[in-house]
């Protein structure tokens, strides 16, 4: 089992900074891909950004040029610098994990319990 646990949530005010947390523990492989998707409500849960273990990265256009995504592949920790955030984006954000538990076992995807961000006007 692969648990994920995320920190760094909270309230800001419109043009302020967080940084997300999310480390991964248990027993596995590797992680393939580790990231951060989002839901706000009323809304589908939506991607964030995503980095995988060589360190490529995607990130939704709403993000681009305000978040960076980071990973620690030896503590298996994922973070997401957000900068000049904006009311738009609060929403609750889910960390993301693609696992690979064994040579002979299918990779299988986590998440976390999610964290809520609120961005005040």
């Amino acid at each position: 089992q692969v648990q994920l646990v995320e920190s760094g949530g909270g309230l800001v005010q419109a043009g302020g900074s967080l940084r997300l947390s999310c480390a991964a523990s248990g027993t596995f492989l590797s992680i393939n891909v580790m990231g951060w998707y989002r839901q706000a409500p009323g809304k589908q849960r939506e991607l964030v950004a995503v980095v995988r273990s060589g360190g490529s990265t995607n990130y939704a256009d709403s993000a681009k040029n305000r978040f960076t995504i980071s990973r620690d592949n030896a503590k298996n920790t994922v973070y997401l610098q957000m900068n000049s955030l904006e009311p738009e984006d609060t929403a609750v954000y889910y960390c993301y994990a693609n696992v690979r538990r064994s040579p002979s076992l299918r990779s299988l995807e986590y998440w976390g319990q999610g964290a809520q961000v609120t961005v005040s006007s």
